[in-house]
C-alpha cells in the first residue's frame, strides 16, 4: 500500500512539473532595436512576473500549461499583450518589440502630489510639460517660461505692466495671485516677486513642469486656489551633460545660456548660468516700449551628496540680477526732454537658498527641507519711487510610507513672508509680516484595480488672520486600459497683501496698506471632473488621446482694489463672491512623424456683489490652441501653431477685440548641434495696432489693461549644443 502511495505522489509531481513551463523573453525598442533594461513581463491573472536585466532578458518560470496571456511593459512604451500556448513547441527566446507610447509622460513619477506614483495612478489630475516640449519652447523664448505656460490649454500669461513687461499667470479664469508657483517643491515665487519670477525663470534649467489645476491648498497651503505650477529642475546623471544655447531676435534680443551636470560617485553637481538682454523695442509708431531695455544675469548651482544608498542631500542657490528700463522710446534712446519725460526703471535682485535631506527607511521616507528667499526691487518713475524688499522662509518636515494598498504622507511646515518698504515720501507704511504654521496628512488608497481614492486634510494657522482648515478629495476610476475618469475638489484660502495684478498695473502708487483690522482671508472651494480616452486606428498607425475637463471655483470675499479719497486706493474684501467655471478640451493625434494638438478652453467668470453681476476683466470666454508638429527624432523638427483669443472685458468697462496668434518653428540637428529658427506672431497681432494702451498725454500716461501682445511679429534663431 505504501508503495502505491509513493508511486501516486511521484506521478502527480511528474504531471505537475510537466504542466509548468519556462519562457525567455528578449525586450527591445521597436524603432531603435535597443535592449530595454527594466522592462516588466508577467502572466496575466497570476503572480508570475519578472524584470529585464542589462541584457533585456526576462525569464518567467512556473507557467501553467494551456493558453496564457503575457503582458510586457516599460515606462514610455505602450503595453504589449501576447497569447501563447504552453508548453511551447519551441524553446527559443521569444522576442518582444515595444512601441514608444504617444503618452510617454504617463510613466513619469510625479512629485507635486507628494506621493511617489506614476501619473496614471494618481487620482489628482496633473498635466506634465516634459523635456521635449520644454526644448521646443526654448527655441521660441529661451529667456523665460512665459511661452511654455501660455500655450497650455486653460492657462493665460497676462502682461500686467505696459512699461516693465511684468507678467502673471491665470489659470481657469482666476487672478494671478491665486496660482502658486514652486520650484522643486519650494514656494519661492510669491508676493512682490511673483510676476517678475516668470520673466526670470529660463526653461533650459528645467527637466519638466507639473501643473495641477484647481484647488491645491491642502497640499501646499495658501495661494493655490486656481492651481499649482511646480518647476522641476534637472538633476545630475552618471553621464556628463553639457548644453549651450545662443539666441538672437529681430526685436533686438540676445540670450546666452549654459547648463552642466554630472554625478561623481557620492557627489553630484549641476550649474546653470545665463545672460539675457534686450535693447528697447517699439514696433511701428508705438511711443512706448513693447519690450523694455534690460539685462539679466542668472546663476543656479546645486550640489548633490549621496552619503549612502538611502540618503540624498541637496544644496542649491538661485541668484538673479536684472535692470529693465521701459517707457517712452525717445527717452530711453537719449532724447530726454520735456516732450519725452516718461520712464519706468526696475532694478531687481533675487538670492535664495534651498536645502533638502531625504532618507529612506525600510518602511518609508523622511524629507526635510528649508529655503530662504531674498528679493529686492526698486521702481523709479518720474516723481515717484517704490523701493522694497521681500524676505521669506520655508521649512518643512514630512514622512511618507507605502504599505500594501495604502500610501500615507504626514508633515508640518512653517512659512514666513515679510515685506519692508523704504519710504521716499510721506505715505503710510505698507510693511507687513505673515507667519503661517501648518500640518497636513494625505492618504492614497488603492480600493481595487479600478478605483484609487486620495484624501487630504490640512490645517494652517496664519498668525495675523486665524485658522484655515482645508480638506480635499480625489477619485480615479479606470474603466479599462483606454478609458479613465477623475473627479476631485477641495478648499483653499489666500492671505491679503498689496501685491496683485491691479496694484502692479499702477506700480503701487497711492496704494494704501492692507490692514489686519479691516481685511480678512479669502476662502474658496472648487472641483474638477475630467474624462480620458485613448485609442488607435489602422493597425495602431494612428493614435488618438482625448481629455475633457470641467472645472468650477467659488471664491468668497474677494480682495479688490477700490478708489478712495485723494486719488488713493485701498484693498477691500468685497461682500460677494467670484464664480469661475468652464471646460477644457484636449485632443492629440499622432501618425508616423506627425503630431497634431487641438485645445479649446471655455471660461465663464463673474463677480457677484449683491444683485450686481460683473464679468471678470481680462478673461477670454473662448481660447483655442492648435499645433502641428513634424519630427524625425535626432534629425529635424518643423512646427506650425495657431491660437485664438476671444474678446475680453477690460477693467474700465470697455471690451478688447479678439485676435489670432500664428507661428512657425524649424530645427535641424546635426550630431550634437541643433540650428533653429522661429517666426512668432506672424500676423503681427498687437494691441497698439487695433487699440490704445494708454489714455492721457504722452508725458503723463495712464496705462490701460494689456490683453494682447505688444511686440508683434518677431523672428528669432540660434544654435544649441549638447555635449
Amino acid at each position: 500500500m505504501k508503495l502505491l502511495i509513493i508511486i501516486f505522489v511521484a506521478l502527480c509531481a511528474t504531471m505537475n512539473t510537466y504542466a509548468q513551463s519556462t519562457i525567455t523573453i528578449r525586450v527591445t525598442d521597436s524603432k531603435t532595436k535597443e535592449l530595454l533594461v527594466g522592462a516588466i513581463a508577467n502572466i496575466e491573472g497570476t503572480v508570475i512576473g519578472s524584470i529585464a536585466g542589462i541584457d533585456g532578458i526576462v525569464i518567467l518560470s512556473g507557467i501553467p500549461g494551456g493558453k496564457q496571456a503575457i503582458r510586457t511593459r516599460n515606462i514610455g512604451y505602450s503595453d504589449r499583450y501576447d497569447t501563447l500556448i504552453f508548453p511551447l513547441a519551441s524553446p527559443d527566446t521569444f522576442a518582444v518589440a515595444l512601441e514608444p507610447s504617444d503618452e510617454e509622460l504617463d510613466g513619469v513619477v510625479v512629485s507635486s502630489t507628494r506621493s511617489s506614483r506614476t501619473i496614471q495612478d494618481i487620482p489628482t489630475r496633473i498635466e506634465l510639460i516634459g523635456a521635449d516640449e520644454l526644448n521646443e519652447k526654448a527655441n521660441m523664448k529661451p529667456g523665460d517660461i512665459r511661452m511654455v505656460l501660455s500655450e497650455s490649454t486653460g492657462i493665460q500669461t497676462l502682461q500686467t505692466s505696459a512699461a516693465s513687461g511684468n507678467s502673471d499667470i491665470r489659470i481657469q479664469g482666476m487672478d494671478g495671485r491665486y496660482t502658486q508657483v514652486l520650484k522643486d517643491g519650494f514656494p519661492l515665487y510669491a508676493g512682490f516677486s511673483s510676476g517678475l519670477g516668470l520673466l526670470q525663470t529660463p526653461p533650459l534649467d528645467l527637466k519638466r513642469i507639473e501643473i495641477i489645476k484647481g484647488s491645491s491648498s491642502t497640499l501646499y497651503g495658501g495661494g493655490a486656489i486656481a492651481g499649482l505650477i511646480d518647476l522641476i529642475s534637472r538633476t545630475p546623471t552618471k553621464e556628463r551633460e553639457i548644453s549651450f544655447l545662443v539666441n538672437g531676435t529681430s526685436a533686438k534680443g540676445l540670450d546666452v545660456n549654459g547648463f552642466y551636470g554630472q554625478r561623481y560617485g557620492k557627489i553630484g553637481f549641476t550649474a546653470y548660468a545665463a545672460y539675457d538682454a534686450n535693447a528697447a523695442y517699439a514696433p511701428g509708431n508705438t511711443p512706448f516700449t513693447a519690450i523694455p531695455q534690460f539685462s539679466r544675469y542668472t546663476f543656479n548651482p546645486r550640489l548633490f551628496i549621496y552619503p549612502g544608498s538611502n540618503t540624498e542631500i541637496t544644496v542649491g542657490v538661485n541668484a538673479s540680477f536684472e535692470r529693465r528700463l521701459g517707457g517712452d522710446i525717445h527717452y530711453i534712446q537719449g532724447e530726454r526732454d520735456s516732450l519725452h519725460p516718461y520712464y519706468e526703471d526696475n532694478n531687481t535682485q533675487r538670492l535664495s537658498s534651498q536645502v533638502e535631506l531625504k532618507h529612506r527607511f525600510a518602511a518609508g521616507e523622511l524629507d526635510i527641507k528649508n529655503s530662504i528667499d531674498h528679493f529686492s526691487r526698486i521702481i523709479n518713475m518720474p516723481a515717484y519711487i517704490f523701493d522694497g524688499t521681500q524676505a521669506s522662509t520655508f521649512s518643512e518636515v514630512s514622512y511618507s510610507t507605502q504599505r500594501n494598498k495604502l500610501d500615507w504622507v504626514l508633515g508640518a511646515n512653517y512659512f514666513s513672508d515679510a515685506f519692508s518698504e523704504v519710504r521716499h515720501a510721506a505715505t503710510p507704511s505698507r510693511n507687513y509680516m505673515l507667519n503661517t504654521a501648518g500640518v497636513f496628512v494625505q492618504n492614497t488608497w488603492d480600493i481595487s484595480k479600478q478605483f484609487i481614492l486620495e484624501t487630504g486634510l490640512r490645517g494652517d494657522y496664519v498668525v495675523q488672520y486665524g485658522l484655515a482648515v482645508l480638506p480635499r478629495l480625489s477619485l480615479l476610476y479606470k474603466v479599462n486600459s483606454s478609458l479613465s475618469t477623475r473627479v476631485g475638489g477641495g478648499l483653499g484660502y489666500k492671505a491679503p497683501t498689496i501685491f496683485t495684478e491691479e496694484s502692479e498695473r499702477i506700480s503701487y502708487r497711492n496704494v494704501l496698506p492692507v490692514s489686519t483690522d479691516s481685511n480678512k482671508l479669502e476662502h474658496s472651494f472648487g472641483g474638477n471632473w475630467d474624462i480620458n480616452y485613448k485609442t488607435s486606428f489602422i493597425h495602431g498607425k494612428v493614435r488618438v488621446s482625448f481629455n475633457q475637463l470641467f472645472f468650477y471655483t467659488h471664491l468668497n470675499d474677494p480682495l479688490m482694489l477700490t478708489p478712495v479719497a485723494m486719488n488713493s486706493y485701498r484693498f477691500e474684501n468685497v461682500n460677494g463672491h467670484i464664480d469661475a467655471l468652464g471646460t477644457e478640451t484636449n485632443v492629440k493625434i499622432r501618425y508616423n512623424h506627425f503630431q497634431l494638438f487641438l485645445g479649446y478652453t471655455f471660461t465663464h467668470s463673474h463677480l457677484h456683489e449683491g444683485s450686481t453681476i460683473t464679468e471678470t476683466p481680462l478673461t477670454p470666454a473662448h481660447h483655442t490652441n492648435t499645433v502641428l508638429m513634424y519630427e524625425i527624432e535626432g534629425n529635424i523638427k518643423i512646427g506650425a501653431e495657431a491660437y485664438y483669443y476671444s474678446r475680453q472685458r477690460l477693467s474700465d468697462g470697455a471690451y478688447g477685440r479678439d485676435y489670432w496668434l500664428c507661428g512657425l518653428m524649424a530645427e535641424k540637428t546635426i550630431k550634437k548641434v541643433a540650428l533653429f529658427i522661429n517666426f512668432e506672431n506672424m500676423l503681427d497681432s498687437r494691441q497698439t495696432r487695433f487699440d490704445n494702451i494708454y489714455i492721457g498725454s504722452i508725458t503723463n500716461p495712464q496705462f490701460r489693461d494689456i490683453y494682447a501682445p505688444l511686440d508683434g511679429f518677431v523672428v528669432n534663431g540660434g544654435i544649441k549644443i549638447h555635449l
